[in-house]
Order: C-alpha cells, then sequence, then structure tokens
C-alpha cells in the first residue's frame, strides 16, 4: 500500500461571522494551498439558538462556486436533521457545482435542543447510531445505483433515484470515538476517520482501535485516511504564541485548554512542525484545523508558507 501524503485542511468563518468573511476565507484557503475546508452541521450556533451561524449545506454549496481547488465538507452531518434521500440529493448537486471535490462528513450529532427545537426526533445514542449507517447505505446507493430501495428500521425508499450522480465517487467521513460502535462502523463504511478535538489527547489509542475494527471486518487499515479535528495556534515568535494559547485556554474552557496545552498543536513554526510529527507518528494522516484568532487567514497564512512545505 502506496503511504499516504500528510493533508491540511481549515475550517472556514461560519458563526457569528458574516458571508463576506467566509467567502474571503474561502478564496484565502483555496489560494493557499489547503487540501479541504470545513464547516459544522449545525443549524442552532452553540450553545444558544439565538447565537447566529451559517447552514453549513448552503455555505459549501456557495464556496463550491467561488473556489477551484479545495475539497468541501463537513463535520459532521447527523441523521434526523435531514432526510438522508434528500442529504444525498444535495451534495451530488454541490459536488456537480464543485467539479467533485465534495466529502460527506458524517456522525451521529449530540446537540439535543437544535434536534427538539425544529421539531425532530434526537432518539438515544444507539438509534441514531442505527439511523446514521442506515444514512451512510441508503446515501451510497443513491450515488451509485439508477433505483433504490431501502426498507429499514429508521428511513424508507421506493425506487428512489439521485440524478445527476456526483462528479466524483463523494468520500465518507465518519466523525466521533465510540470504540464499540463508532469506530467499528467507520471500518466498514468510511474513506476517513476523524478524531474529534475532544479526544485529541487519545489519538493513539482510537487509531488502535481502528486498527482492531478494520481487521474483525476484514478491511486494510490503510484503506482509511485518519484525521484529526484540532485547534492549533501558530505565532512568529514562541512567546506570542505562549500568550495566545493562555487566552485559548481560557475560551475553550479547563478540558479543552488542556488539552491544547498539553496535547495540541501550538508555539511557532518549528514548535507547530514538532506537534504535527507527533501526531502522524501516531498515525495521522490528514488534520482538520480550526485556527485560533478573529481573522483566521492571518495565521492560515504563516502556517502554509513555514509549515506546510516541511509536510510537502
Amino acid at each position: 500500500m502506496t503511504k499516504r501524503s500528510i493533508r491540511f485542511g481549515v475550517t472556514l468563518p461560519q458563526i457569528k461571522r458574516s458571508w463576506e468573511e467566509a467567502s474571503r476565507a474561502a478564496k484565502a484557503f483555496d489560494q493557499l494551498g489547503f487540501d479541504h475546508v470545513w464547516v459544522c452541521d449545525h443549524v442552532y450556533g452553540v450553545p444558544a439558538p439565538q447565537i447566529p451561524i451559517l447552514e453549513a449545506w448552503s455555505q459549501l454549496a456557495a464556496v463550491a462556486a467561488i473556489t477551484e481547488r479545495v475539497e468541501l465538507g463537513t463535520l459532521v452531518t447527523p441523521p434526523f436533521l435531514r432526510n438522508p434521500a434528500m442529504l444525498a440529493k444535495q451534495i451530488a448537486t454541490i459536488d456537480q457545482i464543485a467539479g467533485g471535490r465534495v466529502i460527506a462528513g458524517l456522525g451521529s450529532g449530540w446537540f439535543e435542543a437544535e434536534f427538539v427545537g425544529t421539531g425532530n426526533r434526537f432518539p438515544s445514542l444507539p438509534e441514531r447510531q442505527d439511523a446514521l449507517e442506515e444514512q451512510v447505505q441508503i446515501m451510497r446507493m443513491l450515488w451509485e445505483q439508477e433505483s433504490s430501495d431501502f426498507d429499514g428500521k429508521h428511513f424508507r425508499l421506493e425506487a428512489a433515484a439521485c440524478e445527476p450522480k456526483p462528479a466524483r465517487r463523494v468520500p465518507i467521513l465518519i466523525g466521533g470515538s465510540g470504540e464499540k460502535r463508532l469506530l467499528p462502523m467507520a471500518a466498514r463504511y468510511a474513506d476517513i476517520w476523524n478524531n474529534p478535538a475532544g479526544t485529541q489527547a487519545e489519538l493513539g489509542q482510537k487509531v488502535e482501535a481502528l486498527r482492531k475494527s478494520c481487521d474483525a471486518v476484514g478491511r486494510a487499515f490503510e484503506e482509511v485516511e485518519v484525521s484529526q479535528q484540532c485547534t492549533v495556534v501558530i505565532a512568529l515568535e514562541s512567546a506570542t504564541a505562549e500568550a495566545a494559547l493562555g487566552k485559548a485556554s481560557k475560551i475553550y474552557g479547563d478540558h479543552m485548554g488542556k488539552t491544547i496545552a498539553e496535547h495540541g498543536i501550538w508555539g511557532d513554526p518549528d514548535q507547530v512542525v514538532g506537534h504535527i510529527q507527533r501526531h502522524i507518528d501516531l498515525g495521522c494522516t490528514s488534520f482538520v484545523i480550526e485556527f485560533f484568532g478573529r481573522d483566521t487567514v492571518e495565521p492560515a497564512q504563516l502556517f502554509a508558507e513555514s509549515v506546510m512545505p516541511e509536510f510537502r
């Protein structure tokens, strides 16, 4: 199996941000050479519904039309907020607009308020995981077959069609860290598995759990791209980065602040290179980065110019 190249992605402005900010950043990230850009799939800003947030797939449709090379994805789209057949149609259309650059980022969901507030079911986690597995199966069927029938516990199709098909075989990302159900599901269905920022400190353990899950289903572990969601704090000088890290820790709270400081990616460019290599040594080959700061283009440019060349 050919060794995977290291890929870098970055989150787009979305929460408390205007389309002007988001579009400017999307064009910049595309030109800077990042491999993919991401939005979170929430219809409410976390933690309250009054917090403004751009809707994920609508934003990606617009980004598809103004960029040329970056891939586009969500972390992550859950079942029950959208009908899976309609979601498959949306993604196929956006992929046509993008010329084959969409990644379908899927997960179980967790923010109960946005489900209940918009009139959708929010069943137990095992039920959401059952529905997630059905959603993956339905989307693949619609993208690959002329006509699809499906009779599941949560969703049903009858001679359903999706035309035009996506411009390419859409990679499916499954995000989450549950070792009993989520990682085995990723081993069966995912092209990419994403480890959430909350379990960044456990990356090595989760990679080994995914490897065992792949062995159990008879799939080569190397077929699944390992992705890490992470905050990156970078500055030209180490002291400046350390000061920004202190601010980030206060904003993100005790748990995430400690994770970023002890297991995350921060510092001057040389330090950041070292932290990234540590993640690579644990099995990570792709990074979904949230750059710390109001204007994320500035740190993204520093990262692109001083860090990414070390891995290309």
